[in-house]
């Protein structure tokens, strides 16, 4: 290794990332100046990818989890040809595709979107997870690394002790972290907040710790060898290195290690643009420019992976040749086919719980979806995931055999992690908890949304039925929250996540039908602790007629120019079936309408919505949530019953008295509604 090639080629890469801050006005530079030594040593001589085909499913991944160092990550990916240099120049405008923070393009070289600090280590997590589980299945010849980048804001994240604790515990080795300790954060020096040891608790946590100088190639090289060549454990490379490396003042003086380079461009930050560049052998008037030596650093490393990709592809054709059936699954997997699933004959008990219901569908997919894995946080036998679990095993040290993370009490750590999982590609990660708990998956669940990942989350005790746990265990506002995400649109203009609440165990089969085909957003499945009445078969098939689920919304019991039209999801929809009898009994006729997924209710037709709940008619709406959760659907002269307080600490059924969720007191409700 040429050290003299390698500082030049870091400088280049400091030099484009400060540009682009200054140019845009806006952004970080210095975390980036920093970090450009180690993320050169990893790109020109160890990170493993096609240059002709940037998706290979092989490959090593690059995750990013400070995203306010994307110049620094966009100007490597430009001396590996993934970027222009006009691209560079249009950093963090309208349009570009250098966003001030790294949004998910694998053709591009950007393996995740990044930005909330923590999360992106995390999803190496899962990215090795699945590379493991692959491996377990297909053979030595697709294993890869997978390398993450943290700063001193990712490891005081409280995500990180999760990530630590079970990449720890699995023995990842194929996992290597570099953690860019420059001792700056935004607002102050790191010892202002911290003076932990770092490497210790990372020891306990059963990685391999490896300590360098951050500014050093060799020393960074010599420690991702050792790292590559780690079989029980993952690694962490502590570099000390240098916050705004190479900064100088109008003078020529020093202005490294300072706050204020984090995030203001070198000119407002009290060092000066024009001579750092100087400094760092540019031309401040033109800075933008790959230089001849760094070009042939960087032409010589993709020639190098082309040898090392046709010796890969011709070990991988070999074992394509011996297991032709394995490699025609593998090629499933990659593609995202489901096999064939027979929903409709998947057996319910009467009368059960759609959380026992999940149960029933998740035990066959444990049998039919071979490139599934679920997890629990420490409730598989409450969220019943423990379904899915008892037809295989759960990951243990160094066996990926299995297909069931345990994630232990750390809800937004299993949540990252499936949004790793489902960043590697081929596989399909689904992890479940109470929906009470569901707040602390919101940052990875937006993330999952905002990189349009299908990952599935398994949420159960849905309502105040939770019952003795009392308030603390009894979602309320947790239903609205989550369907302000099917209001939230995608860069594809669809509803960002798809929520589902079914009324019975038979819809609870279609909205599991639902998730898995869906392969565009994430899917929430919102379930219930008790026991639910099973819905009219008006049909004699209630599993054909709760298909109307997949319009989000359909009639579940039919009345010809109803007097009112009852509207719920869930729990609500039995009891609404009920009353509409004994309304029925005084005269007064009522429609019953489901609405599992409200978002997808709303993108359905004017003519079908109208078919289903009349605009110009009355609609009471029923909901254990917020009222708020049904106001779209009722309309605006229409009426919802729902829940504007914390629940309490008693057996449901009374908790249903207490609260009005019987049938008299809807009867009441609704009586009062269509007097006025």
């Amino acid at each position: 290794m040429d050290t003299k090639v390698m500082n030049r080629a870091a400088d280049n890469i400091r030099v484009l990332a400060a540009s682009m801050v200054e140019k845009a006005k806006s952004g970080h530079p210095g975390g980036a100046m920093g970090g450009a030594d180690f993320v050169n040593v990893l790109y020109s001589s160890f990170l493993v990818t096609d240059p002709d085909n940037p998706t290979w499913i092989a490959r090593d991944r690059f995750f990013l989890d400070p995203g306010h160092m994307s110049p620094m990550l966009y100007a490597v990916l430009a001396l590996t040809g993934k970027y222009t240099i006009e691209e560079l120049k249009g950093f963090r405008q309208w349009g570009s595709v250098t966003p001030g923070h790294p949004e998910l393009h694998p053709e591009r070289g950007v393996e995740n979107t990044s930005g909330p600090l923590g999360q992106g280590h995390v999803m190496a997590v899962g990215c090795a997870i699945a590379e493991r589980f692959l491996q377990a299945r297909f053979g030595d010849w697709l294993t890869h690394k997978t390398y993450a980048f943290i700063s001193d804001g990712g490891i005081q994240e409280e995500i990180s002790q999760g990530a630590g604790r079970l990449a720890g515990y699995l023995g990842l080795s194929n996992l290597i972290m570099f953690y860019d300790s420059n001792d700056i954060q935004l607002s102050t020096e790191v010892n202002a907040v911290t003076t932990e040891d770092t490497a210790a608790k990372y020891r306990a946590w059963h990685w391999n710790v490896i300590e360098v100088d951050g500014t050093d190639p060799l020393a960074m090289a010599g420690a991702i060898e050792t790292a590559i060549e780690e079989k029980h454990r993952p690694t962490i490379i502590i570099g000390k290195t240098i916050m705004g490396r190479g900064a100088v003042t109008a003078d020529g003086e020093c202005f490294e290690a300072k706050c204020s380079t984090h995030g203001n461009p070198l000119s407002a930050s009290g060092a000066s643009y024009e001579k750092t560049m100087e400094h760092l052998g540019a031309d401040p008037a033109d800075p933008f420019h790959i230089w001849d030596d760094v070009k042939a650093l960087y032409d010589a490393r993709s020639e190098k992976l082309r040898a090392i990709v046709k010796e890969r592809r011709e070990a991988e054709k070999a074992w394509r040749e011996a297991n032709p059936e394995k490699a025609a699954l593998l090629d499933s997997y990659i593609a995202g086919k489901l096999p064939e699933i027979d929903w409709e004959n998947i057996a319910h008990k009467p009368n059960i719980a759609t959380r026992q219901a999940s149960a029933d569908v998740l035990a066959e997919l444990a049998k039919k979806v071979g490139n599934m894995i679920v997890a629990s946080a420490d409730l598989a036998n409450s969220d019943k995931t423990d379904a899915f679990l008892k037809n295989t095993h759960a990951f243990t040290n160094g066996d990926f055999s299995g297909a069931f993370l345990h994630a232990g009490v750390a809800e937004l750590t299993m949540a990252a992690i499936m949004n790793g999982i489902a960043l590697h590609g081929g596989l399909i990660g689904a992890c479940g908890t109470f929906f009470v708990f569901s707040d602390y998956m919101k940052p990875a669940v937006r993330m999952a949304a905002l990189m349009e990942l299908p990952v599935k989350y398994i949420w159960t005790h849905d309502a105040f039925r939770v019952g003795e746990d009392g308030p603390t265990h009894e979602p309320v506002e947790q239903e609205a929250q989550i369907r302000l995400m099917e209001e939230l649109r995608n860069f594809k203009g669809e509803p960002s996540v798809l929520v589902l609440r079914p009324g019975d165990a038979a819809e609870t089969s279609v909205c599991w039908k639902m998730a898995m085909e869906n392969t565009k957003t994430p899917t929430a499945l919102i379930l219930s602790r008790q026991n639910i009445p099973d819905l009219p078969a008006t049909s004699g098939n209630r599993y054909r007629e709760a298909l109307g689920a997949e319009k989000g919304g359909y009639i579940v019991k039919q009345a010809e120019n109803p007097a009112v039209t009852l509207v719920a999801n869930g729990s609500e929809v039995s009891l609404l079936v009920d009353a509409a009898a004994e309304l029925d009994k005084e005269g007064i006729t009522a429609r019953v309408v489901s609405v599992p997924s409200i978002g997808l209710f709303e993108c359905q037709s004017p003519e079908y919505r109208n078919s289903v709940i009349p605009a110009d008619g009355k609609v009471f709406g029923l909901t254990a949530g917020l009222p708020s959760t049904l106001r779209s659907v009722v309309g605006a002269n229409g009426k919802v019953f729902g829940l504007d307080h914390f629940g309490a600490s008693a057996p449901y059924k009374v908790l249903d008295e207490k609260f009005g969720f019987t049938v008299d007191a809807v009867l009441a409700n609704v009586k009062a509604y269509l007097s006025k």
